[in-house]
């Protein structure tokens, strides 16, 4: 029987026009979301990917050890997530959740 390794956020994301490197720079695995998440007990890392057959296009994947970690981290911080939400709000012409997955082992 495998086992859950690991739980992963998907986002994809368009770059607001004349964007793309705050976003890259915010988003990124250093950047002020990774930063944030840092904060939070059972945060593995953020990875960016841009689209190499759309302009402007990325995904984010933030890697969590489990949902619960990930839950917990939205509880402690969310004035904090709020705030970078809003400080950020214009870089991204669109955002859309993929969704949450668990790694299997």
């Amino acid at each position: 029987m495998r086992g859950k390794a690991s739980y992963h956020i998907i986002w994809e994301f368009t770059v607001a026009e004349g964007h793309r490197a705050d976003f890259e720079a915010s988003y990124g695995p250093s950047g002020s979301w990774a930063q944030l998440f840092r904060k939070g007990e059972g945060y593995i890392e953020t990875q960016l990917l841009a689209d190499e057959e759309r302009v402007n296009v990325y995904l984010t994947i933030d890697r969590w050890l489990s949902r619960e970690h990930f839950e917990r981290f939205k509880v402690a911080y969310d004035a904090e997530y709020r705030q970078l939400d809003e400080q950020l709000e214009g870089v991204a012409a669109s955002e859309r959740r993929i969704g949450a997955y668990c790694a299997l082992t």
